[in-house]
């Protein structure tokens, strides 16, 4: 991935298992559990990318969220606020050292979610491009 990639969508369900269903009839995804978030179940639609489906409001936002990769959390959190947006939940590790993520409100009022690698927050961030 390089910096600005979309890495992960999130969509927020009222019925779990009625937004699986649809969305496994309209693109044919299947879905996975990730137990440590509860309701909350992962699909693949790409060779790098995915996302998942939640409860709206309790594991995931109140409307579709995107996720971008970035190189540092507490850097891109503080340009988001410095350039007229808002810091909605801090930087936070995701377990399984995968990384950490943080959600941020831009000037027009969507919450953007950014995304940091493991790799990136020890330090190894790979080129961009």
């Amino acid at each position: 991935m390089f910096k600005g990639a979309i890495t992960h969508v999130e969509f927020p369900a009222d019925d779990l298992e009625r937004a699986k269903r649809f969305y496994a009839a309209v693109a044919g995804w299947e879905f996975g559990r990730m137990d440590e978030f509860g309701d909350y179940e992962l699909f693949q639609n790409g060779e790098r990318s995915g996302g998942a489906i939640g409860v709206r409001g309790r594991n995931v936002g109140t409307s579709i969220r995107i996720y971008i990769e970035v190189d540092s959390l507490e850097d891109a959190v503080a340009a988001a606020v410095a350039n007229g947006g808002a810091e909605v939940e801090p930087p936070t590790v995701i377990g399984g050292g995968m990384g950490r993520f943080a959600v941020v409100r831009d000037t027009e009022g969507s919450e953007v979610g950014l995304w940091q690698t493991a790799a990136a927050a020890a330090g190894d961030t790979p080129p961009a491009g």
